[in-house]
């Protein structure tokens, strides 16, 4: 089971989710897109919460509002971190957590620890908790088959593109082609010209030759 929510519309077009438990957690880590932005309570227990970015967005250009979001929501979701005041999220892009064969189920760790960020909940909003949960929606998506067809549509992608480097390339050889033969034709009747004229200055007496003549 995945729980999905809307982030505050004023942030934009975004969802955020996050698994039942472990098990969940450990599909969601798996199947993760490069979008993915993951959350937790820092050192201490709590669900996983993503936030699935716009293509070409990055982490540092999320808005406070979509942030304090995410932060939350993971904290609502921590049986300890929602009990006690100031405590630490942290949040790092789905391609930076790290899993191992060692590792408990819905544990991971992190590849580069530069990648990870951290921002300080003094204490739950309710107001923004109570929004959240408002629009919660449970599914049971089957995340493997989500991520291939993802995964297809970006070879499609990626194939078309490919054709179309291909036939500009073609298109631009073709071109260059046609100039080299343009430029090659007009210097070969450069070159015909030049030889017509010296062609006809041979063939003509000059002004001693004309005036031995009338001699």
């Amino acid at each position: 089971m995945v729980f999905y929510f809307n982030a505050r519309p004023e942030s934009g077009d975004y969802t955020i989710f996050m698994g039942l438990d472990k098990f969940e957690n450990e599909e969601l880590i798996k199947y993760g897109f490069p979008e993915d932005i993951w959350f937790h309570v820092d050192k201490m227990s709590s669900a996983h919460v993503y936030v699935r970015l716009h293509k070409g967005q990055t982490i540092d250009g999320m808005s406070e509002g979509l942030l304090e979001d995410c932060a939350q929501l993971v904290k609502a979701n921590s049986i300890q971190g929602n009990k006690v005041n100031n405590i630490d999220v942290v949040y790092t892009p789905w391609s930076n957590l790290k899993k191992t064969a060692s590792m408990d189920v819905g544990q991971v760790g992190f590849h580069n620890s530069k990648m990870v960020r951290t921002v300080r909940v003094e204490k739950r909003i309710n107001e923004i908790v109570n929004r959240l949960n408002k629009t919660k929606v449970e599914r049971k998506p089957d995340l493997k088959a989500e991520r291939e067809a993802v995964n297809a549509a970006e070879r499609a992608e990626r194939k078309q593109q490919l054709r179309e480097k291909k036939r500009r390339e073609e298109l631009e050889r073709l071109d260059k082609e046609r100039q080299a033969e343009l430029r090659s034709y007009k210097g070969l009747m450069v070159a015909e010209n030049m030889t017509s004229n010296k062609q006809v200055a041979s063939g003509s007496k000059s002004l001693q030759e004309l005036e031995e003549d009338f001699m």
